[in-house]
């Protein structure tokens, strides 16, 4: 698939180079896919769970976070081999060995974790704007929609501008969290103990769930199996084993990093909420204060600012991964701004709910609940990512050994553990604690958590009973089939659009060079007012007797020429009046000019050569303008 549209994050792929470098600039030239990757070790969702553990159980569930993160580097680990040595991340090699059924379960389960990060992203931003703004919550819930922008703009400017932007990010988190560490003088004896293991339930389970859920996050392992493809490398045996190697300082450093802050995090909540008698849950809201030791009345607006930072961020890389695991698992490709308005509406509308029915408080917990609602979908990830690195048939010399491959399917079965006795307990506790409401359980959440058991089961079983039965899949835009007939095409009826620019003479130019004089021209203008957007051909506006006179002017020069033409007008929006005059007038090629547009010009006026392209079922000839 050496076409960049079939690659995963088809327009940055391969846009790093890294060869002819050494020393320090081979390994500068790897860094950046991990960084992006750990921003979601350090977004609003690790800040509550953080606190929440640390202020209610002090030191004691650091071991979690010290296991979650050495869970993390395995698994980011696993997935970025996979992406380096078959040059597919997690979601495509998933299309290749499930069917299509499962695999539709497998994009939703995905997708819904997606939405779960983006929940804790729009209640930290929300945060955020309040302490900066005094902006009530709701606002700020509502105002997050309007990042769709900032990531369009990231995303135009190329991965290594989106990386550097991403690293500035997790400085100014990192930077705030570890000074006032060190200034707090944490107890060092209660520390050490907090990497001891001890026994998991209720509460303490549901936070240390939650704590695994924020750290070991399943879209980041489609997301790091997508990055690596974007460097370039030479496909030698040397050349895999090298990248291999570099990748892996790069998550190992990147993740390590994060353990530190979040561990920071934890070890101030205790200090701060635990070791000075406040044993419930602490609020995000609240955790400014940790940083009033250092920053005084500044606190409030520098911890605000990080958790804009974490929570943008974080966005931009749910953005990337949302859009890896549509293409991958359902071979369906649409503008990466849709895709992520759609899904921070999808993340608002429980937070909005949240707020208007158990006021801004209920927040906390909503957070901490995305985070677990992360960990229960991790088990669909991690068990096929492990299945994919231990293929030999398919990874060759580069498949996993054995030693890893154990270590990896206990963290495997850890995470499934786990999640299985908290789902066990926590449905225990609603028939308990809502007696009325068991006959809804047992008829509807009953069943439906036996169905997702049942298809972990499958996900698991597949890739064991028909070990080598993955075949490569169809990707987005087909495969290439074989050539064997180039004789010329002869064109009957050529459309040529005309918006009365300096474009026109080179779209007519460029027609005639396909048609020559033997084919009939029908130059295409459309009216767009709002009089044409209401009555069609009945408008005899100013604008649309101008139109048609210019428009009579070209006609006639052409026909003096010796060519055979005609004009036709269409009313209305510019894309469908278009596609409608070339099926009418049974047109077989069509030229059109490009405007140029970028961005948020797009958006603002339409792409109409694009939407054109997808309505029409001739040729599209789009003749950009020359730059002077």
């Amino acid at each position: 698939m050496s076409n960049a549209t079939n690659q995963s994050l088809g327009k940055v792929h391969n846009s790093i180079k890294t060869e002819h470098k050494v020393g320090w600039k081979k390994i500068l030239a790897f860094l950046g896919p991990a960084y992006l990757v750990s921003v979601g070790y350090m977004d609003p969702g690790n800040w509550a769970t953080d606190i929440a553990g640390g202020s209610a159980f002090g030191y004691r569930l650091i071991w979690i976070l010290f296991a979650s993160n050495l869970i993390a580097l395995l698994l980011q680990s696993l997935s970025a081999r996979l992406g380096i040595v078959r040059g597919l991340d997690l979601a495509q090699a998933s299309k290749n060995a499930y069917p299509r059924f499962v695999n539709f379960c497998l994009y939703l389960l995905a997708q819904i974790a997606i939405i779960a990060c983006d929940l804790a992203e729009i209640i930290g931003m929300a945060i955020g704007l309040q302490l900066l703004f005094h902006l009530p919550l709701i606002w700020g819930v509502s105002l997050t929609i309007t990042d769709t922008v900032l990531m369009l703009f990231l995303m135009n400017k190329g991965m290594r501008k989106l990386e550097v932007f991403i690293m500035s990010m997790i400085f100014i988190v990192g930077l705030s969290f570890l000074i006032e560490m060190f200034i707090v003088s944490p107890d060092g004896a209660g520390i050490v103990k907090g990497f001891i293991p001890g026994n998991l339930s209720g509460s303490a389970l549901y936070i240390a769930i939650g704590i695994i859920g924020a750290t070991v996050m399943p879209h980041n392992l489609y997301l790091h199996s997508s990055l690596v493809q974007t460097r370039q490398i030479t496909r030698t045996e040397k050349g895999i084993k090298a990248a291999i190697k570099f990748n892996l300082f790069d998550t190992v450093i990147a993740l390590n990093l994060a353990f530190v802050v979040n561990a920071a995090i934890l070890i101030l909540a205790a200090s701060a909420f635990f070791k000075n008698g406040f044993f419930q849950v602490a609020e995000i809201q609240d955790a400014y204060k940790l940083l009033e030791h250092i920053f005084g009345k500044l606190a409030p607006t520098l911890f605000a600012i990080a958790l804009i930072a974490s929570g943008q961020s974080s966005t931009i890389t749910g953005t990337l991964a949302g859009q890896i695991i549509m293409e991958g698992h359902i071979n369906l490709r649409i503008e990466p701004w849709l895709r992520r308005l759609l899904t921070r509406v999808l993340a608002i509308v429980p937070a909005v709910f949240t707020i208007i029915y158990f006021g801004e408080t209920g927040l906390g917990s909503l957070i901490i609940l995305s985070q677990v609602v992360l960990s229960l979908q991790l088990g669909f990830a991690v068990i096929p990512l492990i299945h994919f690195t231990s293929n030999r048939k398919r990874m060759g010399k580069f498949a996993i050994s054995l030693k890893v491959k154990i270590l990896a399917w206990a963290c495997a079965v850890l995470i499934v553990y786990l999640n299985a006795k908290l789902v066990v307990e926590q449905l225990a506790d609603w028939i308990k604690q809502f007696p009325a409401s068991s006959v809804w359980i047992y008829t509807l959440v009953i069943p439906l958590i036996i169905g997702i058991g049942l298809l972990l089961i499958y996900v698991f079983l597949r890739p064991l009973l028909f070990k080598h039965y993955d075949t490569p899949a169809s990707v987005p835009h087909g495969l290439a089939t074989t050539i064997e007939d180039l004789t010329p095409i002869i064109y009957n009826n050529i459309g040529v659009t005309i918006d009365f620019s300096k474009n026109d003479t080179d779209c007519i130019r460029n027609a005639i060079m396909q048609g020559g004089k033997n084919a009939a021209y029908t130059l295409i203008h459309v009216v767009e007012t709002a009089g044409a957007r209401y009555y069609g051909t009945e408008v005899l506006d100013h604008e649309t007797q101008s139109d048609a006179d210019n428009l009579d002017t070209y006609v006639n020069t052409l026909v003096k020429l010796g060519y055979n033409a005609k004009a036709q007008i269409g009313f209305g929006t510019a894309a469908s009046s278009i596609a409608k005059i070339v099926n009418e007038e049974k047109i077989d090629f069509i030229v059109m000019g490009s405007h140029g547009h970028k961005a948020i010009k797009d958006l603002i006026f339409g792409t109409t050569v694009n939407s054109v392209r997808h309505m029409v079922n001739v040729p599209v000839l789009v003749v950009k303008p020359l730059e002077k």
